[in-house]
């Protein structure tokens, strides 16, 4: 295990964006403590040193946000597009299921599993023009942009995807498979 400098703990304090109080306050230290062992001016405790580098840790992997992982753009359809659309967007880019998109807002979800239920129950044959109205789903839960990983992480246990928008308007959309990508 490497002992980090004073300077390294410096740096990956001002990189993540925290002040030397903020520090302190995590790693339940004095703020001139912090300050202290940054200048090289103590030689701290090793439980002291185990802390602070703990808090900068929490505070590296929380630095990761949904705007870190969302992708764009979106494959999406409107309430008003027919299912086949849905079916086709589905099957081009290997998806089971969309947002449904309206004007920039989400207002719900179609799946595979929506109009396979749909077609066991014979309300969707081929000869019939449905819209994704007609089968659309409750959509995604929404988060912003700046929402940590780990909020993330624990709504999709629950989810197949989650929509990250800004002021209401969709900007992009982590599904479980990019939660995997973080650990490959």
């Amino acid at each position: 295990m490497d002992i980090p400098t004073p300077a390294e703990l410096r740096e990956k304090r001002t990189h993540l964006g925290l002040k030397q109080a903020d520090v302190a306050r995590m790693a339940g230290i004095s703020q001139s403590m912090v300050a202290r062992i940054e200048a090289g001016s103590v030689d701290p405790r090793v439980s002291t040193l185990i802390k602070i580098v703990n808090v900068l840790k929490t505070a590296e992997n929380s630095a990761i946000t949904a705007a870190d992982l969302m992708h764009t753009p979106v494959q999406s359809v409107s309430p008003a597009e027919p299912i086949s659309l849905a079916v086709e967007i589905m099957g081009k880019n290997g998806i089971s299921q969309l947002p449904v998109i309206e004007d920039g807002v989400p207002v719900g979800c179609i799946s595979e599993s929506a109009i396979i239920n749909a077609m066991e129950e014979g309300g969707l044959q081929k000869t019939q023009n449905h819209s994704v109205r007609d089968f659309m789903e409750p959509g995604f839960p929404t988060v912003p942009p700046s929402m940590p990983i780990e909020t993330v992480v624990h709504i999709l246990q629950q989810n197949h995807a989650v929509i990250v928008a800004d002021k209401g308007k969709v900007q992009g959309v982590i599904t479980k498979h990019d939660l995997i990508s973080l650990i490959v």
